[in-house]
């Protein structure tokens, strides 16, 4: 990833990519939108604006997301101001939250010289408009919001008054797909993140019983050594895996939430790594949408201790969880690559795709009719 404020592919690049990667660089959360952010550079003649925070930015970036909550102005939190000497036909900002859209605050000259912008919001709950005002004023610049809770959509796009979208997330379906060398799925269950603890539990139970290897997390933290390593472990961990707990976004905090449901990277990691995931269905249309095929997730209400219950039918059937597998691996290839996503924003921005674009597309769907003839190794 990128540690640098301005990387210049060329003086003809048509795409200004600002990244928070170096403000927030280590955070796990954040490393899927890196990812992203790494694909478009790959596939497009990209200029990446990555702003570095000054010393002070812990103690500056408290002080000025306070004010600009409470008193609706801010001051600069700690980023190095970057004035713009060329013209670009898109300005492409990817944030996770709304407060990150401060630090484009100290991007001078964009709305001039940029033809069209876009900002990708990735996290922004219904409950979160309210006390957004000041972050949302900024968003409201840009020409095209796209934001990935389906259920805020039509509350953001009246909050900037502008014209919204919704994508869906996505993932880097090469990184993540276990071919064309498939290894064997060693693991029995991977969980990461949020869990149930009854679930969880009923698990450690299955391992005392010396049933299954069960890998999940044992330390607390949102912060990791490398991020580029992170992914690869992340991906190789998953490829491994035979079953992948997954559950709706935050499902365990409903002060934030309110109850809305949405789905997050879990569930792109997990079927672009050809596991069979578990885990609480979302009721929410667009995840009907996107994960269209039989069996995408083995439903578990979230908080049931009967995963082994579920695993153990599952084994019952070698057939079926091969085709599980084939399928999770094939659509992730087909359309739920990040280029997807950017071929979307393209369509958005009014600009046709570059060489590049159609390159990996044509490498994912070599990859998926390599998938589509395997009949074992899954």
């Amino acid at each position: 990833m990128d540690n640098t404020s301005e990387t210049k592919k060329s003086n003809q690049s048509r795409i200004l990519l600002h990244s928070q990667r170096n403000i927030f660089s280590n955070f796990h959360y954040r490393l899927g939108l890196y990812e992203f952010e790494d694909i478009i550079c790959q596939v497009d003649s990209v200029d990446l604006l990555a702003p570095r925070p000054k010393k002070w930015f812990k103690y500056g970036n408290r002080i000025a997301n306070r004010l600009a909550h409470d008193w609706h102005t801010s001051i600069n939190p700690g980023i190095s101001k970057t004035q713009l000497q060329k013209n670009y036909a898109l300005f492409f900002a990817v944030v996770q939250f709304p407060k990150d859209l401060l630090h484009i605050k100290y991007v001078e000259g964009w709305k001039d010289r940029c033809k069209t912008s876009i900002c990708w919001v990735n996290e922004i709950w219904i409950s979160d408009i309210a006390k957004y005002k000041y972050f949302l004023k900024i968003l409201s610049h840009f020409d095209y919001v796209i934001v990935h809770w389906a259920g805020s959509l039509n509350a953001v796009q009246e909050a900037v008054q502008g014209k919204c979208f919704y994508l869906p997330y996505g993932i880097d379906a090469i990184l993540f797909s276990p071919y064309p060398n498939p290894p064997q799925r060693v693991i029995d269950v991977y969980s990461i993140g949020r869990r149930a603890e009854e679930t969880h539990q009923a698990l450690l139970r299955m391992v005392k019983e010396n049933k299954i290897f069960y890998v999940y997390d044992t330390i607390d933290g949102d912060q990791v050594f490398n991020p580029n390593q992170h992914r690869l472990l992340l991906a190789n961990m998953a490829k491994r895996s035979k079953y992948f707990i997954a559950n709706p976004g935050k499902i365990d905090c409903y002060d934030e939430t309110r109850g809305q449901i949405e789905f997050g990277n879990r569930f792109f990691e997990g079927a672009a790594s050809g596991t069979i995931m578990i885990g609480e269905t979302p009721n929410n249309e667009q995840f009907r949408k996107v994960f269209d095929w039989p069996d995408a997730l083995i439903h578990l209400p979230f908080g049931s201790d009967k995963i082994g219950t579920i695993i153990n039918e599952l084994d019952m059937y070698p057939d079926r969880q091969q085709n599980i597998r084939r399928n999770n691996v094939v659509q992730s290839l087909l359309h739920h690559d990040w280029v997807y996503r950017w071929e979307a924003v393209l369509k958005i921005a009014g600009l046709d795709p570059m060489p590049g674009l159609l390159e990996r597309k044509k490498r994912l769907d070599n990859l998926s009719k390599m998938v589509e003839k395997e009949t074992n190794n899954f």
